[in-house]
């Protein structure tokens, strides 16, 4: 339901949007793992990280952290759990043969790009009719929420 240009005030905007969230969280709980994927116990923060090297294609432990808003040392977990099990692969850089570069692995790129396309493809439609700053302010009210929730439940 639009609310079209009269806008909402503070109490309908925290009421609507209370209505909302379990029925996005539900719709995203059932954004259905790949079969191929499935044996891999991939988790939500997984996801992120999946996510981030779909998008941006292969970087290192720290780059990804710093995407992430983690430690380097929680990344280099979750990236030494998915390497065991195949679905990431470390490289050396070719320029810097210190870095690692971490990639998707081949064998999986498509399940992932397949799991992770859905909800692309849904953020897209509602983003881009937004201008930037709109897009911009919504990223930001997202990221506010969910800092406000850790400082109300932490």
């Amino acid at each position: 339901m639009s609310t079209g240009a009269r806008g909402i005030g503070v109490d309908e905007g925290i009421r609507s949007l209370l209505l909302l969230m379990p029925r996005v969280v539900g719709r995203a709980k059932k954004m259905r793992v790949p079969e191929e994927l499935q044996s891999f116990s991939l988790a939500p923060r997984h996801l992120s990280l999946l996510a981030n090297l779909v998008f941006d294609g292969p970087m290192t432990v720290n780059e990804l952290a710093a995407r992430l808003e983690v430690a380097p040392t929680t990344v280099s977990l979750m990236v030494g759990d998915l390497s065991r099990q195949g679905v990431l692969e470390r490289r050396s850089d070719a320029a810097d043969r210190r870095r690692t570069i971490v990639a998707i692995a081949a064998a999986h790129e498509n399940s992932v790009n397949a799991w992770l396309g859905g909800s692309a493809r849904a953020w897209r439609k509602v983003l881009e009719p937004l201008n930037a700053e709109q897009r911009q302010m919504f990223v930001e009210t997202l990221r506010a929420y969910e800092q406000q929730l850790a400082v109300e439940h932490d």
